[in-house]
């Protein structure tokens, strides 16, 4: 094994640079990008089963059907999670933690049989309209790829743990067809450092993974935006609206730890899934934009499409369901929960501030509401500014505003907690 001489430059440390450990990195995002494809795919045929829609958006086919037929949806989620979390506990099918957990403490050992069931539990459950993330099962499933890859190929426990979180940054890259943005979450807030050893592995692992996602997906932006401008009021609204959006995040972090530390036990384990998730269907009879992980509602904050009304329920009511949700022990993810309601809380801080000095798109404002509320929440602020570029790919002219109120947020955040959404327990 060989590697690059130590330098003086602070970023130059220590690079693998031997063929073997490159060709797992490749084969790692191969896999990754390939499950990914697949488990999208699975996601969708989910999502027109269960609502009966031939075409369209989530949304679109959630609100053609009855409010009769959303409940029934989600009692039959309730089951089918609380029958899948029974059969693991029955038959010792340990979870073994999180992915940020594996990376963290474990040196990037996973349980593959848990964590491969709770992905595809995660896949169908969002897809019936549980209010959680996609990514989440994407994610952990790229990091059991590169968990076996080491396995098979002896790789040692600092290897393994990049290499895993390599794999998980690739599944974040196919599950939004953000390569920059996945390597960046793979670097800054699993391995949290910067450095050509961990950040050129994530680049290839996450672009070989993208790459390989898109013989099953669609090569195009997940969100559609109108052509945004910048202006000094907007930078100024940047400057105060940051730290607040910081302290607000303070709070979800913190509901964020409160769900995951009285996940059922027991009997709840069968109970909560399904009484929660009936509750969100009933719930969704009237509020059909509370079912699935919010993508839906960040892009109609884009066009301004939600009435100020039922904005100021969905800011209080979404996030409530996703805690629900995480509360009753159902797998799922949380980086677009997180970035919906980051979206939404810029929506309403823009139309306040239009009274002030009219003249920006609200879209502006959802979009930098989003990349700061999820820069705070996950502590990673290089990396959400990143995938909001990548997700709307015009994003550009906002470059300034979107990074003055990212940092406002980080910066606030970090003062008063050293927990994000992937760490706090």
């Amino acid at each position: 094994m060989s590697s690059t001489p130590i330098t003086p430059q602070p970023n130059v440390t220590e690079l693998e640079i031997s063929f073997g450990f490159w060709a797992v990195i490749v084969l790692t995002g191969a896999g990754a990008g390939l499950a990914g494809g697949l488990l999208m795919r699975l996601l969708r045929v989910v999502q027109h089963l269960s609502y009966s829609y031939p075409s369209g958006d989530f949304l679109h086919g959630v609100e053609r059907v009855s409010g009769q037929h959303r409940v029934i949806v989600m009692v039959l989620a309730g089951l089918v999670a609380a029958s899948v979390l029974y059969a693991m506990k029955r038959f010792g099918i340990e979870s073994g933690g999180s992915l940020p957990d594996a990376v963290w403490k474990r040196s990037g050992k996973m349980p593959t049989a848990a964590t491969l069931i709770r992905s595809f539990l995660s896949i169908i459950t969002v897809g019936m309209g549980v209010a959680l993330g996609r990514e989440g099962a994407l994610k952990d499933t790229g990091g059991v790829v590169a968990n076996k890859l080491s396995d098979w190929f002896g790789m040692t426990p600092a290897q393994r743990r990049l290499l895993v979180a390599c794999g998980a940054g690739a599944g974040m890259a196919a599950a939004y067809n953000v390569p920059l943005g996945g390597a960046l979450f793979a670097a800054e807030v699993l391995l949290g450092s910067l450095s050509l050893a961990t950040v050129l592995p994530a680049f290839v692992a996450s672009f070989t993974g993208v790459a390989v996602s898109w013989l099953l997906l669609p090569n195009k932006p997940a969100y559609v935006v109108p052509v945004l401008q910048v202006s000094h009021s907007l930078i100024l609204w940047s400057v105060l609206a940051g730290p607040l959006i910081g302290f607000l995040s303070i709070g979800y972090v913190r509901g964020i730890g409160w769900a995951q530390t009285h996940k059922p036990k027991g009997w709840q384990v069968i109970v909560l899934p399904l009484v929660i998730f009936t509750a969100l269907g009933l719930a969704a009879i009237k509020f059909p934009q509370l079912l699935g992980n919010g993508k839906n509602i960040v892009q109609l904050t884009f066009f301004n499409q939600i009435g100020v009304g039922l904005l100021c329920w969905l800011i209080v009511l979404r996030p409530l369901a996703t805690l629900l949700c995480l509360r009753s022990g159902a797998p799922g993810g949380l980086f677009t929960p997180t970035m919906t309601l980051g979206a939404m809380v810029g929506d309403g801080m823009g139309r306040l501030w239009n009274h002030v000095a009219a003249g920006n798109e609200v879209a502006s404002y959802a979009l930098i509401g989003s990349a700061a509320f999820l820069a705070a929440a996950t502590l990673g602020p290089l990396s959400s500014a990143v995938f909001l570029l990548e997700l709307t790919r015009h994003a550009d002219p906002l470059m300034v505003p979107l990074l003055i109120a990212t940092a406002g947020a980080t910066v606030t955040a970090r003062r008063y907690t050293v927990h994000s959404i992937y760490s706090i327990e």
